[in-house]
């Protein structure tokens, strides 16, 4: 299961930082607290409808767009086979329905590509705790999405 708190303050983070803009000019913008923007950016805090608007229109973004980019992330997510179980030190055979699959280097470590836009590592931190993050390159006039 992935947190969704997580994936939308990664998503956040993104834009941001596409933007080289620094979490007070946003969190400002926003009328927020910086450290709140912080925690919210980390995962460690879920926003309300209402701020995640307020810092969707500090960044410039449409609310819908952001969530839209989490829908996906969280999509791809869905379709990771044992994302939330053990990794093998042997390889990861190719070939499941999502895509190639292959080990990555590092313990507990696995990575897939699904059409050579989309790149997800999963790592397995403990039995009960997976961090998944994905790269997704969006043609030339959009950003590249980075989520945990």
């Amino acid at each position: 299961m992935v947190l969704l708190r997580r994936v939308i303050g990664d998503a956040l983070r993104a834009r941001r930082q596409g933007q080289h803009r620094t979490l007070r000019e946003v969190s400002t913008a926003a009328n927020v607290s910086l450290g709140y923007l912080s925690e919210i950016e980390r995962g460690q805090k879920e926003p309300s409808s209402e701020l995640l608007a307020a810092i969707c229109d500090a960044l410039g973004a449409r609310l819908s767009e952001l969530l839209r980019e989490v829908s996906d992330t969280v999509a791809l997510a869905e379709q990771l086979p044992g994302v939330l179980m053990p990794v093998q030190d042997e390889p990861v055979a190719a070939g499941s329905a999502a895509g190639p699959v292959r080990k990555a280097t590092g313990r507990g470590v696995r990575q897939m590509t699904t059409d050579g836009a989309v790149a997800v590592s999963v790592r397995q931190d403990s039995p009960l705790k997976a961090t998944l993050r994905s790269a997704r390159v969006r043609p030339s006039d959009r950003d590249v999405v980075c989520a945990a």
